[in-house]
């Protein structure tokens, strides 16, 4: 055999070699290789109360405040951001109060019996009245806060990037225990029948008890979270920097199901949006932009859509669609069974902070400063505001709460009686 072609069946070889040796490493690397578990031993996590516990007074008396709460990011623990059955109309020309706070307003604030609570990024937790804005008290838990708090009766749950998650009491601003992780916490909590779940960037995933603080369980997800857990039926599910959504039972921790989502053959998907869910389905973007949507049953992929430029919104949910924006400055809406896009519109911005659906509209800010609504049926935007910045606010039943940088701004709706 001639020496040339000897040469060259080695290369070959030694080329078939070093790929096989790739394909092992791909696969040993695998983020499927090494699945998530309970954590038991707690490393890094410490629960503190008040050194004098703060009494906790009766509930608000009475008042003409808006009877509907937001309790937390999303409006409910499925995080779907979404009051389709709103009747108040858009909002008026004439704005009730404004009040600018410290800091910019990264997520929107919660409300119920009359108080918003609200965090700035620079770390100082409000209450206000919701009828004039008036500060009723504020307070440091410490470290940057670009969360939503969670009202849970009369407590009040606050995230921190410090690592911390803290329970105040909702009328004094007194804290009442606090659990230290080993990792920020940028994950909006949300509670359901007395257990908080969030997640850290230390990769876990929290179950504490709202009265006292006690951790539940933690689940190590193998993946930093940012993101807030949404939780439908038995089930508390997120989504991680490693591609990962996760569910676990929201009782014991026990592992669900767990889903890596690809984002070409050698990378996974990065999430910083949270999970929301119709039930059905759960439902994310990642940051390449990629929307997906997976059975909640399962955790099989149903489907996936794109949105242009960079991903970090969480979708809405809402009249069997998912809205979603993207870097492009495009807002999206997605048919929920199928992925189908149904209409898109161009606003003229970097959407960042999440839409949210208030009857008939879906709102959105944009990072150079404007807010818009889109109407949900064909996405022909119907109302603008010359301010905006993250994720836009909520609605009662009778009042639009805008946070738009650092300012809170209320309007009544256009279909709610004048006074």
């Amino acid at each position: 055999m001639p020496k040339p072609f000897v040469w060259i069946l080695a290369a070959v070889a030694a080329l078939v070699v070093a790929l096989g040796g790739v394909t092992v490493a791909v696969w040993m690397f695998r983020p499927e290789a090494s699945r998530g578990a309970l954590d038991t031993e707690l490393e890094g996590v410490t629960v503190s109360e008040a050194t004098e516990p703060v009494p906790l007074p009766p509930t608000r008396p009475e008042t003409s405040a808006d009877r509907l709460c937001w309790r937390e990011f999303g409006g409910d623990p499925r995080r779907t951001l979404a009051r389709p059955g709103a009747r108040l109309g858009l909002p008026r020309k004439r704005l009730l109060w404004t009040r600018v706070l410290d800091s910019y307003i990264e997520f929107a604030p919660v409300y119920c019996d009359g108080v918003l609570y609200v965090n700035s990024f620079r770390g100082t937790t409000y209450a206000i009245d919701a009828t004039t804005g008036k500060v009723e008290w504020k307070t440091r838990v410490g470290g940057t806060l670009p969360s939503s708090p969670a009202i849970d009766g009369p407590r009040l749950l606050v995230a921190s990037q410090a690592g911390t998650v803290t329970a105040l009491d909702r009328r004094t601003g007194g804290r009442l225990w606090q659990v230290r992780t080993a990792g920020k916490v940028e994950s909006s909590p949300v509670v359901v029948d007395g257990l908080a779940y969030f997640g850290s960037h230390d990769g876990r995933l929290f179950a504490v008890r709202s009265a006292t603080g006690e951790v539940r369980w933690a689940y190590d997800t193998r993946g930093r979270i940012n993101a807030s857990p949404s939780v439908v039926a038995d089930r508390v599910c997120v989504t991680n920097y490693s591609g990962a959504f996760v569910c676990v039972d929201r009782r014991t921790g026990r592992e669900l199901w767990t889903t890596y989502v690809a984002r070409d053959s050698f990378r996974y998907e990065s999430f910083y949006a949270s999970p929301s869910t119709d039930g059905e389905r759960v439902y994310s973007l990642a940051r390449s932009g990629k929307v997906v949507a997976l059975s909640a049953a399962s955790g099989a992929i149903a489907w996936t859509g794109r949105v242009g430029g960079l991903g970090y919104t969480t979708p809405a949910v809402a009249r069997g669609r998912v809205f979603v924006g993207g870097f492009d400055g495009v807002v999206r809406a997605f048919r929920a069974t199928t992925g189908e896009e149904l209409w898109s519109r161009w606003v003229g911005g970097r959407i960042l902070g999440a839409p949210v659906v208030i009857g008939d509209a879906v709102f959105v800010s944009v990072l150079e400063g404007r807010t818009f609504g889109l109407r949900v049926a064909d996405g022909r935007i119907v109302w603008r505001l010359p301010m905006g910045r993250y994720t836009p606010g909520i609605a009662t039943e009778r009042t639009y709460f805008f946070s738009l940088n650092g300012r809170l701004i209320a309007y009544r709706g256009r279909n709610v009686p004048a006074r």
